[in-house]
């Protein structure tokens, strides 16, 4: 695709999987008939975003030696990222995961990934770490750092890095992956340590600092390491801080949620793309806003991922304030 690998703007490492969802809203699982089958994954939605923003993309992950992993290839590539670094596990199947879709704020998910995902496989030893350094933004995220070997070649990816770039944190908080909060914050403090950037909602925040309060968050995130905190406050939008007394705070853009899932993935794809364009933190934080937006009125994720023509029409119509909710929830 693609020519040399420090030729990606984005380099995203993380989770993947297929995401069954709903063709009936409103309807329990257990009565559901129809489902659509979509690419996901947190680090693969954020590939695909970026990617539909014009966006020279990538993505390190594994999927089962499957059926389903072959469609997530053939997904990947449809949608303009490179997966070239996307390796198949034969021990273990492509991850699958259902939701229940409740509009406007309520959309259980259920993950099946056990014995174990196969994203959860990278290896250190399989990493390129030229590519990795080259790349203008690296994307890693929290469940990746949530078992082994994937923890360790996070943490070393992080670390040959070494804050070259943009490197950004999903803080990507999936408390099911996790036997205990108290075993991610290690891991959480030491990541942030060799990022630029950290994102998440508050949930997020509060298992990464400790503290709840969003400027309070904020705050922490930098006395933590980073040079940039975006903290995600739902119904009440998002706020930015950078190291240099820059702050940001804008609303949300008011839609018609269909699906709150994968707006926030969106959301970091926009913001790679306005960090990427050198935006001032304010258009970054509304163009980001209204990406997630335009996901959350839309049934899937990948495939709903918008074109800057979309984000810009819609920035266009929205009020410069509103008091409606947009969910910035991402799967």
């Amino acid at each position: 695709m693609a020519g040399p690998a420090q030729y990606f703007d984005l380099i995203t490492m993380g989770r993947i999987g297929v995401d069954l969802y709903p063709l009936q809203t409103g309807v329990p699982l257990d009565r559901v008939e129809t489902f659509g089958k979509f690419l996901g994954g947190s680090a693969a939605n954020v590939s695909v975003a970026a990617a539909r923003l014009g966006r020279r993309t990538a993505v390190i992950t594994r999927t089962g030696d499957d059926p389903f992993g072959t469609y997530l290839h053939e997904e990947l590539k449809s949608f303009g990222v490179d997966d070239r670094w996307v390796t198949p596990v034969e021990a273990y199947p492509t991850p699958i995961t259902f939701c229940e879709i409740f509009p406007p704020d309520d959309f259980p998910l259920y993950f099946y990934r056990r014995p174990k995902a196969p994203d959860l496989e990278i290896g250190t030893d399989e990493l390129d770490f030229f590519a990795i350094r080259g790349a203008r933004i690296f994307w890693i995220t929290g469940t990746g750092l949530s078992e082994e070997p994937s923890r360790s070649a996070t943490l070393a990816a992080l670390k040959a890095r070494d804050k070259s770039g943009i490197t950004v944190f999903d803080l990507d908080w999936r408390p099911m992956f996790w036997r205990d909060p108290d075993e991610a914050r290690p891991y959480y403090r030491e990541a942030l340590s060799h990022a630029t950037v950290a994102v998440g909602n508050l949930d997020e925040c509060e298992i990464a600092t400790g503290v709840r309060e969003p400027q309070a968050c904020a705050e922490a995130l930098l006395e933590a390491g980073v040079e940039l905190a975006v903290v995600k406050q739902g119904p009440k939008g998002v706020l930015a801080v950078h190291r240099d007394g820059t702050r940001a705070e804008v609303p949300p853009v008011p839609v018609e949620v269909v699906n709150g899932l994968g707006a926030g993935d969106a959301f970091g794809g926009s913001l790679c793309h306005g960090l990427l364009a050198g935006w001032d933190l304010e258009k970054i934080m509304r163009h980001a806003n209204a990406a997630g937006a335009l996901v959350a009125s839309r049934l899937a994720c990948s495939s709903a991922m918008p074109t800057e023509s979309e984000v810009s029409g819609l920035l266009a119509e929205a009020p410069a304030s509103s008091p409606s909710p947009s969910p910035s929830t991402s799967l």
